[in-house]
């Protein structure tokens, strides 16, 4: 199986080194780098969700209709909207992309948010929404009677959808967390199992911890997306001074100040993690780097893998021998990044990951 890599679009161009992130669109951004996504050999775009940004269905719309054949993660927050709406929305994109280019990206949220609508607050019960959620998306998308469901949170008679998606049996799911109960989740409903940019022992610990929730349901185990930055230099030393260029300009923005209302978040299992390995130093194995997680309360995708293409690319290797397939790849200087991945990056380890699996079947 190649390997699959996922970079990122937002409504307008932005990064942690590009001042605050706001709601306003830019439209001709949107094509350029869906483009480039598209010419560098991405797979697909992930598109965030959240009450901060615009919708990403809409946004997944728009940017298909300026590519052919580039694919779609949609983040996707189970139970903010109802499943049998959520179910049709995505059966219908589905088809008006162009085909087949969907991936539902479902995600829990560390916290409840009051101001959607949403106060179930324990994560426990969250994780068993979304199992709720998920189970009812999929049936609508295959079921071909109309069915009944009696659950804890969702209850519905005589769901439907005549819309059935495009690709078969269904739209792919993909699923994310680093606590005990997502594993078992995913292992139920997804084919992808997200995962943020940990150092190597961490990332093993994960995926045993997937395998053996997967195994105890009888059930395959999802493949393993791990997502992490990528700070690239002509030399080891270009590529840390710009490293710590980046730095700068994180650690300059207002919206990551200490006490800023975004550091002062909330952290989730999966930031903890990130943090505590930050703790342990600032460098990890081959090439990866956590300042830039600490700087900004390892919200997400934060920790970066730092050094020349040869260096990063061999450092992405290393994660695709523990068993990751997929790579969520995006850049401090968006376009360009996205330029230099599909020129540097993306072929190389493909080609390279290609070779071994081939030396491993001999």
């Amino acid at each position: 199986m190649s390997i699959e890599f996922v970079g990122m679009i937002f409504p307008r161009q932005w990064s942690e080194t590009h001042g605050q992130r706001t709601a306003g669109f830019d439209l001709p951004f949107i094509r350029h780098h869906a483009r480039a996504h598209e010419q560098a050999g991405f797979d697909r775009v992930l598109i965030a969700s959240g009450p901060g940004s615009a919708d990403s269905l809409q946004i997944a719309a728009y940017a298909a209709s300026q590519t052919e054949r580039l694919g779609f993660m949609i983040a996707h927050r189970p139970g903010l909207t109802a499943p049998t709406v959520a179910a049709r929305a995505f059966a219908t994109l589905d088809h008006t992309t162009g085909g087949g280019r969907l991936r539902l990206h479902a995600i829990t949220g560390i916290t409840a948010e009051p101001q959607e609508g949403d106060f179930l607050a324990d994560k426990t019960e969250r994780y068993k929404r979304a199992d709720e959620y998920l189970e009812i998306v999929r049936r609508l998308w295959t079921e071909e009677q109309p069915f009944d469901f009696d659950g804890q949170y969702f209850k519905i008679q005589g769901a439907f959808s005549p819309v059935k998606p495009v690709q078969q049996p269904h739209i792919p799911i993909s699923f994310g967390g680093s606590s005990d109960i997502a594993y078992q989740i995913a292992v139920k409903h997804a084919d992808l199992y997200a995962l943020w940019g940990e150092p190597l022992s961490g990332v093993a610990e994960q995926i045993a911890k997937l395998r053996t929730a997967a195994s105890t349901q009888g059930k395959p185990a999802p493949r393993v997306s791990l997502s992490v930055r990528l700070i690239l230099g002509a030399t080891e030393d270009l590529a840390w001074q710009r490293a710590e260029q980046i730095l700068a300009q994180i650690k300059a923005n207002p919206q990551f100040a200490e006490g800023s209302p975004w550091r002062n978040r909330t952290k989730g299992t999966g930031s903890e993690r990130l943090l505590a390995a930050a703790a342990a130093g600032d460098r990890h194995d081959r090439a990866l780097w956590m300042p830039t997680a600490s700087a900004v309360g390892a919200y997400g995708d934060t920790t970066a893998l730092v050094g020349t293409p040869e260096t990063v690319a061999e450092a992405l290797l290393d994660y695709v021998d523990l068993g990751v397939t997929t790579f969520l790849n995006r850049g401090y200087d968006p376009l360009y990044d996205t330029v230099d991945y599909g020129r540097w990056i993306i072929p190389a380890v493909r080609e390279e990951a290609r070779r071994r699996a081939l030396q491993r079947a001999s």
